[in-house]
């Protein structure tokens, strides 16, 4: 199976030894799948939607508001991606632009950032769910937030802060606002970075206390096999 990750950003300066966001999904969905990987913020883009088996959209420091010509054009293609039925899961900015594609609202929220672990309640359970718990914790690094649910989306998680953290479209889109991709290493040394630069101390040193000790956060492990099952049925399906 081949995942298309389409590369919305990069970690900041200083945070290079942790790898680019693309080897963090490598590394989270395993070494046994093929990987294609496409810098569309630097406007390379796949030259059709389904020369892979499913695509993946990056977290990314970009606000799905900015008039960056690469944005448009991926809310573009992602239209595309879900008009043709291709497995697609976005991720944080990823969650965020495929929920602005298909007529959602995303703004910064009141609530402010969002930072360190944080927990979430499923709210349904669409078969590659099979099995979870109620409630999944991940690490979280965002201002933004999706407002809105999109026309024909269905909400499958969310919190008191967070209302939309996770949707669904049909059976063949999903998305995420945390990021599981984010081990508590790299997540740990971003908030340390932004603190008080970015984001105020009093948001950052409550979330670095919370921060667990090194390796994953807490259910990034199963929310990798979410991701695994559902790109696996739905490549299966094509």
């Amino acid at each position: 199976m081949k995942i298309g990750i389409l590369e919305t950003g990069r970690p900041p300066e200083g945070l290079e030894q942790h790898g680019t966001y693309a080897q963090m999904f490598e590394r989270l969905l395993g070494p046994d799948l093929d990987y294609a990987v496409y810098p569309v913020i630097d406007d390379v883009f796949p030259e059709t939607v389904d020369e892979v088996d499913g695509w993946l959209v990056t977290g990314s420091r970009f606000g799905v508001y900015d008039e960056a010509p690469w944005i448009r054009r991926l809310e573009a293609f992602l239209r595309q991606v879900v008009a043709a039925r291709v497995p697609v899961v976005g991720i944080c900015f990823g969650h965020q632009i495929l929920a602005s594609a298909l007529g959602a609202r995303v703004e910064k929220a009141e609530a402010g950032w969002g930072v360190g672990p944080h927990a979430y309640e499923l709210v349904e359970r669409p078969a590659w769910l099979d099995g979870a718990a109620e409630r999944f914790t991940l690490n979280a690094m965002h201002q933004d937030q999706v407002l809105s649910l999109p026309p024909g989306a269905r909400l499958v998680a969310r919190s008191a802060f967070c209302p939309f953290a996770a949707l669904a479209y049909g059976d063949h889109a999903i998305s995420f606002q945390a990021h599981p991709e984010f081990d508590n290493a790299y997540e740990r040394d971003l908030v340390a970075l932004r603190r008080g630069r970015v984001i105020p101390a009093e948001v950052a040193d409550p979330a670095l206390a919370a921060i667990g000790a090194e390796g994953e956060a807490p259910d990034a492990a199963t929310t990798a096999g979410w991701m695994r099952r559902f790109f696996a049925d739905r490549a299966g399906s094509r």
